[in-house]
């Protein structure tokens, strides 16, 4: 299987720009799964704790605008999150498109951080704590949503129930990069899963800056195979996923709770 990570631009006109090279990345390629960061297709409203209604509406806006260019990608999987209004609650959700099935919602966002820069637990609620497998075209796909990549037992649940992949779109700082892709390398270990993630990059217009930094990790020891960069924004991998189903039969992922 072939897997396309990336770092994407926060700002929407640089995002603009950059996506046009992310589908020519793609088509050369020939990807079958992208993964694209966190509430990628508007600018990070959770910078401040300001919190205006009518910005969330737009956000929405323009994500369900994008999501209808994600036929672009296409044949590939496409996986992210977007901002979306259940029961007139507000919440951040993961999802896969599939050309056929476009996009479908599989995990609201659970656990929200709520410090300067990353407001979001005033911004939108979190999710009913359910962490399903999403049965995707090529593989099976577990969500944990940037900050919950640090609640490990969500990555040893998935191993359990058989994930080739877990994906981790994120919004993250540069000062913080080290750490996350770290724990990118334990939720490989962990779950005997490759483990994916994309990242924005970029300033906002608080002050505020975006690491990049996207990964692939590989599911037995946890090796990194290939992270992006500001030069290089986009990164693709061929991997087997059959390595995944092998990993879970060795330490530590056999060890009996």
């Amino acid at each position: 299987m072939r897997l396309t990570v990336c770092e994407m631009p926060n700002e929407t006109a640089d995002f603009t720009h950059a996506w046009e090279g992310l589908v020519e990345h793609v088509g050369d390629r020939k990807s079958d799964l992208v993964l694209l960061p966190e509430m990628p297709f508007y600018r990070w409203l959770s910078q401040t704790d300001d919190i205006d209604p009518v910005e969330w509406t737009e956000s929405v806006r323009a994500h369900d605008e994008w999501i209808t260019r994600l036929d672009e990608l296409a044949p590939a999987t496409v996986i992210s999150t977007r901002p979306v209004v259940e029961d007139g609650k507000h919440r951040n959700v993961g999802f896969v498109w599939e050309s056929g099935t476009g996009a479908v919602d599989i995990h609201a966002k659970h656990y929200l951080p709520d410090e300067p820069g990353f407001w979001e637990a005033s911004w939108y609620e979190r999710g009913d704590g359910s962490f399903s497998i999403a049965e995707t075209r090529h593989a099976k796909v577990g969500f944990l949503i940037c900050t919950e990549l640090w609640f490990t037992q969500h990555a040893r649940e998935y191993g359990k129930h058989g994930a080739h992949i877990i994906v981790c779109p994120r919004a993250t700082p540069t000062s913080t990069a080290p750490k996350w892709l770290a724990g990118g390398q334990a939720a490989a270990v962990i779950s005997g899963a490759f483990c994916l993630s994309s990242n924005l990059s970029g300033t906002t217009r608080e002050g505020g800056d975006f690491a990049g930094v996207g990964w692939i990790v590989e599911p037995e020891e946890g090796k990194v195979l290939g992270t992006t960069s500001a030069d290089q924004p986009f990164l693709t991998a061929d991997v087997d996923l059959a390595e995944a189903d092998r990993a879970k039969t060795t330490y530590p992922r056999y060890v009996l709770e």
